[in-house]
């Protein structure tokens, strides 16, 4: 079995699917695409991907586009150690996490990902240059249309953060509620939509927003956090440079 992910180190999609293919101990080339460069914006890869964005796995020639598609491809591919339910209505739940994730917090999480750290690469651009550059990006353009070489106005990264606690509120209510049988978002059983969540919840530590779950703030997720953590994909997901903060510095001024 031949597998390639074509990705970037510091994506959060792109972190999800390493995290799978760790977790089930497939080997695989690890492609970084050169996004100084646009490499994911022109061919050869917008044959793979047609969107212009990261990830793509191929698998034996084929390719396969959209996180989380890949994560359950990945489960029935290789289905030990299993991270879908066994169950129609456990997949469903886990299904109903996924879509909230891919709806709420993973685009929430690129305005503050942006405005304070990739934004500054972006600062001496004017904002003709800067249109120029979303129009290059297939389905993202509206996204990067909104910015302007300051950054995105403050009312959208307030707005985006204040998703982001929506998610941690609702993700916090699951994992506390009476009965939950385990440290995972489906109870014992570590999943993709766990997979899914990780890269969101390290990013906002990385940006500093680890108050909203530290100190007894949202006890779920902090417990929640402390355990995906130890597992051993969590350290080969993050090498040296997956984080905004390896690759950016210091963030702009809050």
């Amino acid at each position: 079995m031949s597998l390639t992910l074509y990705n970037f180190a510091a994506s959060t999609c792109s972190q999800a699917v390493r995290f799978v293919l760790y977790e089930k101990d497939l080997s695989f080339e690890d492609y970084i695409m050169d996004s100084p460069t646009g490499e994911h914006l022109r061919e050869p890869y917008l044959s793979l991907n047609p969107n212009g964005v990261v990830p793509t796995l191929v698998h034996d020639g084929e390719a396969i586009c959209d996180s989380t598609v890949i994560m359950e491809y990945l489960d029935e591919i290789a289905p030990e150690p299993a991270m879908v339910p066994p169950d129609v209505l456990g997949r469903a739940k886990m299904r109903e996490w996924l879509r909230y994730f891919e709806e709420v917090p993973h685009p929430s999480i690129r305005y503050p990902s942006f405005h304070y750290f990739i934004g500054k690469k972006l600062a001496d651009k004017s904002k003709d240059e800067l249109n120029a550059l979303a129009a290059r990006h297939p389905i993202r353009k509206d996204f990067y249309s909104e910015m302007n070489p300051e950054g995105f106005t403050p009312d959208k990264v307030a707005a985006a953060e204040e998703r982001l606690a929506k998610c941690l509120d609702r993700v916090e209510k699951e994992l506390s509620a009476p009965g939950h049988s385990g440290p995972w978002l489906m109870g014992a059983q570590l999943t993709v939509a766990d997979a899914c969540l990780m890269p969101v919840i390290d990013r906002m530590n990385d940006l500093g927003m680890d108050h909203l779950w530290k100190n007894g703030a949202r006890p779920g997720v902090s417990r929640w956090y402390a355990e995906i953590q130890k597992r051993p994909a969590f350290a080969a997901t993050y090498y040296t440079g997956t984080r905004l903060s390896e690759n950016y510095g210091a963030p702009r001024n809050r």
